[in-house]
């Protein structure tokens, strides 16, 4: 009898791993869904490489669609889903009520941003995600380089991403120089496409007196560093631009002080290996300063010295020295900043 059990016990452990194998070999196919076109050096670039990245790592097909704008992408979401994607990645805050309602319709796990909330085992994950550390050190260099002791935001809108990072830019800025002037302007509600808004709130806010710039926009934020570009500061000297996500040095023509920029690979490769494990949907993703998912980019314009300063900050920072804590709400951004209309 004792035999018998054993033998069964073996037989039912075989069974269970056979089944966590063909679990692993069925991820074979992830999709990203992104707004814009996957060249903006910013969110949607970041998106797309990354997610080829991770693919390409972990062996999966990346089914790529772009330049969807900011409407209904359930047809889109129904085609990937046809075409064998495992994993539906809608990367951009619209798309966080298609993509739950047509993956629940069809089978597919998602993930979404801008819901944190919304993760449900086996089907929804989101990686809302935040480089306020990386704001925070930003807000320090800015403080450390204006010229004029009044520095800008300017955003796309105010999603909670963007919020997190308008804040501890602020309070970076703050906790490096008592009685800097921060200026706050949106150029809309979802204004992440609008170029020329962004060069118009950006030279508003420029000609409030900041001399340097912090952007965070898609393709807005070539709006915004084509007005630092043709735009003086008060002083009659030259405005910087702090920008977010990715790094458009590749275009930079001497504007760009630095970028906080985001690696999502670590991201997508996070949720490939729990669709694999079979526990995608219980926990929520986020990138930081220690693993160098967030990193403050060094430009030519940035002395050893001051950067010398800004790396002792984020020393402290990883080791939990200092703690910089991510607020989501708008309105308590709206408290640390002085708001342009």
């Amino acid at each position: 009898m004792r035999a018998y059990w054993k033998r069964s016990f073996t037989a039912l452990t075989m069974l269970a791993l056979l089944g966590t194998a063909s679990l692993a070999a069925e991820v074979k196919t992830i999709a990203i869904l992104a707004p814009e076109q996957g060249n903006d050096y910013g969110w949607n670039q970041q998106g797309v490489d990354a997610a080829k990245a991770a693919g390409e790592k972990a062996g999966v097909k990346v089914l790529v669609a772009e330049g969807l704008g900011y409407g209904d992408v359930r047809p889109t979401l129904r085609e990937l889903a046809g075409e064998g994607a495992n994993l539906l990645i809608a990367h951009a805050s619209g798309y966080n009520t298609a993509a739950p309602e047509i993956g629940a319709e069809l089978n597919v796990p998602v993930a979404i941003v801008d819901m944190p909330d919304a993760k449900k085992a086996g089907k929804v994950a989101d990686y809302t995600l935040s480089g306020h550390e990386g704001a925070y050190l930003a807000g320090r260099l800015a403080a450390k380089m204006s010229r004029s002791g009044t520095v800008g935001i300017v955003v796309s809108g105010e999603p909670p991403s963007w919020n997190s990072q308008s804040a501890a830019f602020a309070q970076g800025a703050k906790a490096e120089k008592e009685g800097i002037k921060i200026l706050y302007a949106v150029i809309g509600p979802a204004a992440y496409a609008d170029a020329a808004g962004g060069k118009r709130v950006t030279e508003t806010v420029i000609a409030a007196g900041a001399d340097i710039i912090f952007g965070q926009g898609n393709g807005s934020s070539f709006g915004m560093l084509q007005a630092v570009e043709t735009t003086k500061a008060a002083d009659g000297g030259k405005v910087y631009f702090i920008d977010v996500i990715g790094d458009k040095t590749p275009i930079n023509k001497g504007f760009l002080l630095s970028s906080v920029l985001w690696n999502l690979e670590p991201v997508y490769g996070a949720m490939i290996a729990d669709l694999k494990a079979d526990t995608f949907g219980t926990k929520n993703y986020s990138i930081q300063l220690a693993d160098d998912s967030v990193k403050l980019l060094k430009t030519p314009d940035i002395t050893d010295a001051v950067w010398g300063e800004i790396e002792a900050i984020r020393g402290d920072i990883v080791s939990g020295k200092l703690k910089v804590e991510p607020i989501w709400d708008a309105a308590k951004v709206h408290e640390l900043v002085n708001t342009v209309k």
